[in-house]
């Protein structure tokens, strides 16, 4: 059963960036189910406004996270509109396979998975470190432990999300108050987002909004989805590079 404390989460102002689909949505739904006001953002209206027709609770914004002024100008109005922000959930993310190494199915994976990414979590951190707390949630991917041949791009700006989520968690470490970090690392999750032939351990998506939902309850520092995928990350890091260059 989870604490008192941990079930404290469950009726706070949510924050989701990237919630038209998928995880994203998945969680967005959930968060509302238990009560919590929800904003939503993502580049889709229609998929935006489907979520919130459901819910009086809900509220969204249309915006791209490549584009640093409008995201901030975006995300500030719409923490207004819900009324504050305890939890900001980064969600968005895109990647391609990309065997030939096309610059331009790389750039806007890199757009949107590095720069839009910290320009919302730089974001986030100021407000939450003015408020002198407040619970980021960044969904990275196992792909972020190794580098890829067929996603370049992809993996390594999952290991850039990685890296920098701990960069923040070693900034609230020296904070004298109580500001959250999660780094989701999900493996392949039944979205459009799992790509390539011979997929394994799929995880529903329920099951993953589930175990998703509760690590951020739990304001676990780290949490692999599904949690079997953790000792595939173990795995990652002890094989030698001459071996796994030729895997």
């Amino acid at each position: 059963a989870l604490s008192s404390a941990a079930s404290d989460v469950y009726k706070r102002q949510v924050i989701i960036i990237g919630a038209t689909s998928g995880i994203g949505k998945g969680l967005a739904e959930r968060f509302l189910r238990e009560g919590n006001t929800v904003g939503i953002t993502g580049r889709r209206e229609d998929k935006l406004q489907e979520i919130c027709s459901q819910n009086k609770n809900c509220f969204y914004s249309v915006s791209d996270v490549t584009k640093d002024t409008d995201t901030v100008r975006q995300l500030s109005n719409l923490v207004n509109r819900v009324g504050g922000m305890d939890i900001l959930i980064f969600c968005s993310g895109i990647g391609e396979l990309n065997p030939e190494l096309d610059y331009l199915l790389e750039k806007p994976t890199l757009l949107t998975n590095v720069i839009g990414f910290t320009n919302v979590v730089d974001w986030a951190f100021h407000f939450f470190q003015k408020q002198e707390w407040g619970h980021l949630i960044v969904i990275s991917s196992v792909g972020g432990m190794r580098g890829e041949g067929i996603a370049p791009a992809y993996n390594a700006s999952k290991a850039y999300q990685i890296n920098y989520t701990e960069g923040l968690r070693k900034k609230t470490a020296k904070l004298p108050y109580p500001i959250y970090i999660t780094d989701v690392r999900p493996g392949f999750v039944d979205t459009a987002m799992a790509k390539g032939e011979g997929l394994f351990w799929i995880t529903p998506l329920d099951k993953a909004v589930q175990q998703i939902y509760r690590a951020i309850l739990r304001r676990r520092k780290v949490a692999y989805v599904s949690k079997r995928w953790k000792y595939v990350a173990l795995l990652l890091r002890m094989i030698p590079a001459s071996i796994y260059c030729k895997m």
